[in-house]
């Protein structure tokens, strides 16, 4: 199986390679930058030069009441900002929810011992806790937020190759405070999900 993992840095691509090349599996990497725009532009430009059989958004995230460390593999994913503010409130435009294949599912958090959920796709990163109570009001199911996935996934379904959401939980979703942070365990953490998951496929 050939995998294409899209991820925001460069550092979270050092660690899917880390990870995928213990395994001796072949899973190529793409850094697309950060946002949804990018991560489909990336994905699409990808797609259209070769040939694979699964694109992974993947990555470190936010999450939702989670553990830090957490691999979250996500069965929907949700451009959660993707709306209109009105006078009741915030609604969503258009196509903001796309399924992940649940054979994608199963087969990614078996290896890694994932929690499955709902990842929100933003275009501004959550910083306050107004923010996050009215996201878990309208997507009780959410258990990470990043940037990229919905870009990724739309750019893949336009292409016809089934997609997928993997992440580790580096903070909580909610107030910023950075000193709680654990970037550099969550990407320890993302490569042994991928050894996992290449030892597996």
């Amino acid at each position: 199986m050939r995998l294409l993992a899209v991820t925001a840095v460069a550092a979270e691509a050092d660690a899917v390679r880390a990870g995928a090349g213990s395994a001796g599996s072949t899973v190529e990497t793409v850094v697309a930058g950060l946002g949804p725009a990018a991560a489909a532009a990336a994905t699409s430009a990808a797609l259209a030069a070769d040939r694979y059989d699964v694109v992974v958004s993947a990555g470190i995230a936010g999450g939702f009441d989670i553990p830090l460390g957490t691999v979250v593999v996500a069965s929907r994913i949700v451009a959660a900002d993707l709306g209109v503010e009105t006078a009741d409130g915030f609604e969503p435009i258009g196509v903001t929810t796309l399924d992940v294949p649940a054979e994608l599912v199963t087969g990614f958090a078996a290896p890694t011992r994932a929690t499955i959920g709902a990842v929100l796709s933003v275009s501004t990163v959550t910083g306050t806790a107004a923010t996050t109570t009215a996201l878990r009001a309208r997507h009780p199911d959410a258990v990470a937020e990043a940037m990229e996935g919905f870009g990724v996934a739309t750019a893949a379904a336009l292409h016809g190759v089934p997609f997928a959401e993997i992440r580790v939980i580096s903070n909580t979703v909610g107030p910023r405070n950075r000193a709680s942070w654990r970037i550099p365990e969550a990407l320890d953490a993302l490569t042994e999900a991928f050894a996992a998951i290449t030892k597996e496929g």
